[in-house]
C-alpha cells in the first residue's frame, strides 16, 4: 500500500525514532512492504519509517536507476532495522540533496565521504558495510530521519537551498519534479 509521506513541518519528522524490539516481528513485514511501494511510487532512493508516520528505526534505500538522480551509480537495495553509523573520515563533500518530505526542493549538503554502517536485515541477519560517495550520502540522509533531522538543517549556505525549477531552470529534474 502506498502511504502518505509526511512533509517538512510535521512534528512526526522531528522525533527520534524508537528501536525495534524484535527485527523478525511479523508486523514489520507489511510496514516494510509499504515503505518499498511508497518509495518506488515516489521515485525515491530511500525512505525512513518516520516519513510515513511509523516511529521505528527502520530505513530502506537503494536503486538500480533513478530519474531523480540520473548520474549516480546504483546502490544496493537494502532494508535496515536498528541501523548504526560510524564516520570513518573528517573529510566531507557537498552534494545536492532532495527529499520526499521536502518535495520540489534541493539543497547543497555536506556529508562525510567515507562511512561504515550496519544493522539488521529483514531475515534477522546483521550486516556491516563501508560506503563512499552517493551510497554514503543516501545512507546518512536516511539515518538522519531516524534522529529527527531533515537535510535543510544540515545546509551551511542557505543561498544553496531552493526549488528545483529555480535552482536548475534548464535541468531535466525541473520537469520531473512537476509530475
Amino acid at each position: 500500500m502506498i502511504r502518505k509521506i509526511l512533509k517538512m513541518g510535521d512534528p512526526g519528522l522531528l522525533r527520534v525514532a524508537k528501536p525495534v524490539a524484535d527485527a523478525l516481528a511479523a508486523e514489520l513485514k507489511p510496514i516494510i512492504a509499504d515503505m518499498y511501494e511508497t518509495m518506488e511510487a515516489s521515485k525515491g532512493v530511500g525512505l525512513a519509517a518516520p516519513q510515513i508516520g511509523i516511529d521505528l528505526r527502520i530505513m530502506i534505500f537503494g536503486f538500480n536507476e533513478n530519474p531523480r538522480y540520473p548520474d549516480e551509480k546504483p546502490v544496493l537495495v537494502t532494508t535496515l532495522i536498528n541501523p548504526w553509523l560510524e564516520t570513518l573520515t573528517d573529510e566531507t563533500e557537498d552534494g545536492w540533496e532532495g527529499c520526499l518530505s521536502v518535495p520540489g526542493m534541493r539543497g547543497l549538503v555536506p556529508r562525510a565521504t567515507h562511512i561504515r554502517y550496519g544493522g539488521t536485515l529483514e531475515n534477522g541477519e546483521t550486516i556491516t558495510r563501508e560506503a563512499r560517495g552517493f551510497h554514503a550520502r543516501v545512507f546518512q540522509h536516511e539515518y538522519d530521519h531516524l534522529d529527527g533531522i531533515l537535510y535543510p538543517q544540515r545546509i551551511m549556505d542557505m543561498t544553496k537551498f531552493g526549488y528545483i525549477e529555480a535552482l536548475f531552470p534548464d535541468g531535466p529534474l525541473a520537469a520531473l519534479e512537476a509530475d
